[in-house]
């Protein structure tokens, strides 16, 4: 059986080198994502974030960064699974931007199927998140997921 990729595509009304900022930057991705990078995302270097909904801390290893193409970095995407994410931006008609985001591998067993369940849907969220700061200026993920404080 094949290993399993999280995928999840949005395409965003705005230049694609304000969009790759966003996504870059920490204190933009503050305003849709998470609480807080310990700096911005360069080649070669690890950034730290924490979560708004999470007591842990996460280490983002930072792969490559092509300017307004790809950001790629590895990170504990699954327990105890250093996993690699890859952002790829392409400019689109109208000064729009399309925003790829695949993570992976994973076994295909019933860990794998559930972590692709959940990553799949993070991913998903992280680029509506996106959209709606970038085009309205809202933070969708304030609040969205304090029940998850109480679950812990």
């Amino acid at each position: 059986m094949a290993p399993l990729q999280t995928n999840a595509t949005i395409q965003i009304s705005k230049p694609i080198s304000e969009v790759f900022d966003a996504v870059i930057d920490p204190l933009k991705m503050s305003n849709y994502f998470i609480a807080t990078g310990s700096g911005p995302m360069e080649e070669g270097k690890q950034v730290i974030w924490k979560f708004p909904e999470f007591d842990t801390v996460v280490p983002v290893n930072v792969l490559q960064v092509k300017k307004d193409a790809l950001i790629s970095f590895q990170w504990e995407g699954a327990k105890d699974h250093q996993l690699q994410v890859d952002i790829l931006f392409s400019e689109r008609f109208g000064h729009t931007t399309l925003v790829k985001v695949t993570e992976g591998n994973m076994e295909n067993n019933e860990e794998g199927i559930k972590w692709l369940k959940g990553n799949t849907e993070g991913w998903a969220n992280f680029l509506a998140c996106l959209k709606a700061y970038l085009e309205y200026n809202i933070n969708l993920r304030k609040g969205a997921f304090d029940y998850m404080k109480a679950e812990q």
